[in-house]
């Protein structure tokens, strides 16, 4: 079977920070002021979770808590016993240009019996997070990455995702072409040859990609492709070297469709990247 998440996971990494283990009591609350989301694992006790004034969810078995992109939060807990939590910030390459965090909800809740395999992970994290071992912080960090891709693998194999990349690479025969699109941006992509490549006709993978992505396939592939020239263009690569890996043959046509993605141009964009930074 094709490896869904090889080619995302290699041009848009994600990153993991622990920054908190034990106990919460009473009100605790996370603002949005940070450029990343966070990744909750409740080990134990009853938790409220609040997005404003409202109830988002009662949580009262072992749980995790994601929030790919900022957003304000809080947790309510007994102000005695509390609730055991390992929280990291979760930041994914790129920002809001990363296609993985674009994917996602705005917050996923899952217990932590429904990661198959997982177990032997968290037992190993939650170990770490009670240590004072030499590297605890580098240790939690990776198994907090390792868990955040167990997430992913169980939203797809569950098809527990809205329409958008994540759905369409849950799909048995469309995410053959998204795969092969992931896998070779520069190759001149014809609506056939994904086709093909999904082992479907051409009006069926056609309907049936934009059914389940929310998107036609030459629009995915566009927004691939700037969302990898972006990337590209953060590292100080040349426009020349961009548009050869993204499959535009010139500087010109890459700005193009760059400026009718993003609505600026590659070094405007640039140029604000830097200055965001």
């Amino acid at each position: 079977m094709v490896d869904r998440l090889a080619a995302l996971l290699d041009h848009f990494s994600v990153r993991a920070r622990t920054f908190h283990a034990g106990l919460l009591c009473g009100i605790n609350a996370l603002e949005a002021d940070e450029p990343y989301g966070q990744l909750h694992l409740i080990r134990d006790g009853e938790v409220e979770v609040r997005h404003g004034l409202q109830t988002a969810v009662r949580i009262t078995q072992p749980s995790l808590l994601l929030y790919p992109r900022p957003m304000a939060h809080g947790f309510i807990t007994d102000r005695q016993q509390g609730a055991n939590f390992v929280c990291a910030h979760v930041q994914f390459e790129g920002g809001a240009a990363n296609p993985i965090m674009a994917a996602l909800p705005a917050f996923v809740c899952m217990p932590l019996d429904q990661l198959p395999g997982c177990e032997p992970v968290l037992q190993v994290l939650f170990t770490e997070a009670e240590s004072t071992y030499c590297g605890r912080q580098s240790m939690l960090d990776r198994l907090f990455e390792v868990v955040l891709i167990q997430i992913l693998r169980q939203l797809m194999e569950q098809r527990q995702v809205q329409p958008g990349m994540l759905a369409g690479l849950a799909h048995d025969r469309v995410r053959k072409a998204m795969v092969a699109l992931h896998e070779a941006p520069e190759r001149d992509w014809s609506l056939e040859a994904l086709a093909v490549q999904a082992g479907m006709s051409r009006t069926t993978f056609a309907n049936t990609f934009r059914d389940i992505v929310g998107l036609t396939p030459g629009s995915y592939l566009q927004r691939w492709r700037i969302g990898l020239a972006q990337k590209m263009l953060r590292q100080g690569r040349s426009l020349r070297l961009i548009a050869e890996a993204v499959g535009y043959g010139s500087e010109a046509a890459l700005s193009r469709a760059f400026r009718a993605q993003t609505g600026s141009s590659p070094r405007e964009w640039r140029k604000a990247a830097a200055g965001a930074s």
